[in-house]
């Protein structure tokens, strides 16, 4: 027995011997020889690192109306168990589906009824149900004001709970996303940032170098439970904020255009649509969109990948008509182009294929001036390939620089496709036929001709710089690329494109006119080539209109694009498409930037002259009436006598008035009486017009405002009342226009806005003591 106790005494303490060696070794181990090491891995589990993240840079329109910028989001997570022990399930669920699901789509609605309740009901190994699960793709980065209707879902719960713990098992974690004010204004451009943060497209992912900023960060040391260890040691990087972006882009011009494509679309359905605006002085872009779009807040709602694409550089299409502006720019510089000179429209046969114009009988011999008005292919086959020639054609091609990128700061851009070999190929490309060419090469090249004959480089980017600073880390400035015209040969190139709109009768660009305003334009249909097929596909057309104005001081030029709109197989309707976008875009603009009529500007040019060449009247009375005419012709005032005498009684304007050389002086001849003939007033103020017929002692009414246009004398003797009739001086340009105008063309009626013109009555009477009553 004895034996056996001290056996197992020595079992025993062997035991705890082995033991106790085993655990002194390993204390050695680690505080020796691995203690450095444990040591820094200590460090790294007390330290908390908080990342602090830079803000994105804003993106700008050139006015600084923000297009893009960081605003507040919040994710969605949910506490199953919560949800669970409130029995609660389908009311979160069914108020969650209808907040997050798209609206009017019942399907995608109760396939996210489905996905929640999935996710709330699943449960961990033990059998208990999740405290924190975050919903996915549905729930991530919503916007505010989905985040106002699921708090008001949360309250509404609440309201049917009894006890105090109101919670529902739902929460909103606030985090930050990319907004864009505008939905989808301006997307292409933009591009958009995904929720996990990264740019996808356009200048989003284009300038995330800039944009992006660096994150700072903040070190700490704590605990296992997070609080910070007594002498701990921080360490902070503060975070560098993102650079803003300032587009040369007008948010109201944006929104001109878009809303204009917007009602292309729905009248004529094309496949897409493009339009671009530029300043042609500059060839700073104004606005670019495209038809399908997308609302970069929504991005993953889009469903054909195709709607991203950025035709406006990234798509090429033959040119058609609107190619002619290179044709004729060409032989006019070269001296070559004679508008009166006449040929035989209809066809012309060149080596290897006979060319027809779009009327294949043509229009019988005509001008070239009229060729160019309508648009005639045979006229500039003609010009380009037998008077200008196939080398020099392509020189002014490569010129207006077609067949190579604009290298505009947007990416995707492609350069088009010009490679003629053979007689026809050259043939059919002076109309714009066997080539292509992208958007912002035509709006280039007709930026060209907009700007005295100077080639510029077209941008987007205005500049980059620092939001806190102010300082302009780069900027974009004006540059002339080459000069591919004289000044003389762009403004001459202007003035006939100005018939393609004006000449109501003939003029393809008619649909483009603006009252008031001088618009140069040039409309184009081209046929389209199926893919694969060697030939041009039936009843397929592409659609454009590029034109600017106004003519005397461009300040808007406008490129719209319709890729297979729906014109019932009848390309004669593509008038109808582009150039009354153009109208609307242009007319819009011209008035959003405060740019007169170009009447108006005349008549101020006009005054101005007037003002530089005033002279004072002098005292005529007592004069005869040769004398008279003789003082003042050497002023180049015209004068107008009323009634019959030897010498002037009176005179209006009275001496001492400055008067310019296109007004007139009124001298009476004799003391008033019905006798007195009364002179033509048209033309006049109704300031000017009342003080003739105060002169002349004569009752005067007018109905209108403006200038007069026509007068009528009613009564006898001293009751004789003149009516006279006034529009404003725009009305007065449009009314020659409009009596150019086919009368049957009634779809240019129904193109025009209805005048409402302010009908005032003012009445002035003879100088008896009375004083007369004026506007």
């Amino acid at each position: 027995m004895t034996k056996k106790v001290k056996l197992r005494s020595l079992l025993v303490g062997g035991l705890f011997t082995l033991l106790f060696v085993f655990l002194v070794t390993r204390l050695y181990w680690v505080q020796v020889v691995q203690g450095a090491e444990l040591l820094s891995m200590a460090k790294e589990r007390w330290a908390a690192d908080d990342e602090l993240r830079a803000v994105r840079g804003a993106i700008l329109d050139r006015n600084d109306k923000v297009l893009a910028e960081d605003a507040p989001a919040f994710t969605l997570a949910l506490n199953p168990k919560t949800i669970h022990d409130k029995h609660i399930e389908n009311d979160v669920v069914r108020g969650l589906a209808a907040i997050l699901a798209p609206p009017q789509n019942s399907g995608a609605a109760a396939g996210l009824e489905d996905k929640i309740r999935e996710r709330i009901n699943k449960k961990k190994d033990n059998g208990d149900y999740y405290t924190q699960i975050e919903l996915g793709n549905e729930g991530w980065k919503i916007d505010a004001d989905v985040a106002d209707q699921i708090n008001k879902l949360v309250e509404d719960l609440q309201k049917r709970i009894d006890g105090k713990n109101k919670s529902v098992g739902i929460l909103l974690l606030p985090e930050s996303k990319r907004f864009y004010p505008g939905g989808k204004l301006a997307s292409h451009i933009l591009g958009y940032t995904s929720k996990e943060g990264k740019p996808i497209m356009g200048i989003e992912a284009q300038l995330d170098n800039f944009l992006k900023g660096t994150p700072g960060f903040l070190k700490t040391e704590t605990d296992r439970y997070g609080v910070e260890l007594p002498n701990s040691t921080a360490n902070f990087q503060k975070a560098i904020n993102g650079d803003n972006v300032r587009l040369t882009i007008d948010k109201n011009i944006q929104f001109y255009i878009e809303n204009a494509l917007d009602k292309v679309n729905e009248k004529w359905h094309p496949k897409s649509l493009t339009a671009i605006a530029v300043d042609p002085k500059t060839m700073e872009i104004l606005g670019i969109a495209n038809t399908p779009s997308f609302n970069p807040n929504r991005y993953w709602d889009t469903k054909q990948m195709s709607d991203f694409q950025n035709h406006a550089v990234a798509s090429q299409y033959e040119p058609g008509s609107t190619f002619k502006l290179v044709t004729l720019a060409a032989t006019v510089e070269e001296g070559l182009f004679n508008p009166t000179e006449t040929y035989q429209s209809g066809s012309i046969q060149v080596p290897g294929r006979k060319l027809h114009d779009h009327n294949v009988t043509g229009w019988g011999k005509i001008t070239y001036l009229e060729g160019l008005k309508r648009s005639s292919n045979v006229a500039f086959v003609k010009l380009g390939y037998e008077k200008l020639g196939e080398t020099k054609l392509r020189q002014y091609i490569d010129k207006f620089g077609f067949g190579a990128k604009t290298n505009v700061d947007i990416p995707g851009e492609v350069p088009g496709l010009v490679n003629m070999k053979y007689p026809a190929e050259f043939a059919t490309a002076t109309y714009g036929q066997g080539l292509t060419a992208t958007a912002i090469q035509q709006t280039a090249a007709y930026g060209a001709i907009a700007n005295g004959g100077k080639l510029m480089w077209p941008h987007i980017i205005k500049e980059i710089y620092n939001p806190e600073t102010g300082e302009v880390i780069q900027k974009n400035e004006p540059q002339v690329v080459r000069q591919v015209v004289s000044e003389k040969t762009a403004k001459q190139v202007s003035d006939y494109l100005e018939g393609v709109v004006s000449d109501k009768d003939i003029g393809t660009g008619r649909k483009a006119y603006i009252e008031g305003y001088r618009i140069a334009g040039k409309t184009g249909t081209a046929n389209l080539v199926d893919p694969g097929e060697k030939g041009y596909a039936e009843g397929k057309w592409v659609i454009s209109f590029i034109g600017y104005a106004p003519i005397e001081d461009p300040r808007i030029l406008v490129t719209i694009i319709a890729d297979q709109p729906d014109l019932g197989g009848d390309y004669h309707l593509g008038g109808d498409v582009a150039a009354p976008a153009f109208k609307e875009i242009v007319s819009q603009t011209l008035r959003y930037m405060g740019i007169a009529p170009s009447t108006v500007q005349q008549q101020q040019q006009i005054q101005a002259t007037e003002r530089d060449t005033r002279t004072t009247t002098p005292d005529l009375t007592g004069m005869p009436l040769d004398q008279v005419k003789s003082t003042m012709n050497k002023f180049g005032v015209t004068v107008e006598a009323l009634g019959k005498g030897a010498k002037v009684l009176a005179q209006s304007p009275v001496p001492g008035t400055e008067i310019g050389s296109s007004q007139r002086i009124y001298v009476l001849m004799q003391e008033g009486g019905s006798d007195i003939s009364v002179p033509d007033l048209s033309g006049k103020s109704l300031r000017d017009a009342l003080e003739v017929c105060s002169f002349i002692k004569l009752h005067c009414s007018s109905t209108g405002e403006g200038y007069v246009t026509s007068q009528t004398l009613d009564g006898t003797g001293d009751s004789r009342v003149l009516t006279l009739q006034l529009k404003p001086l725009n009305q007065i340009q449009d009314t020659t226009d409009n009596d150019k105008q086919d009368k049957s063309d009634k779809s240019d009626k129904t193109d025009k806005p209805d005048k409402k013109v302010k009908a005032e009555s003012v009445s002035v009477k003879p100088q008896n003591g009375t004083t007369a009553k004026k506007p």
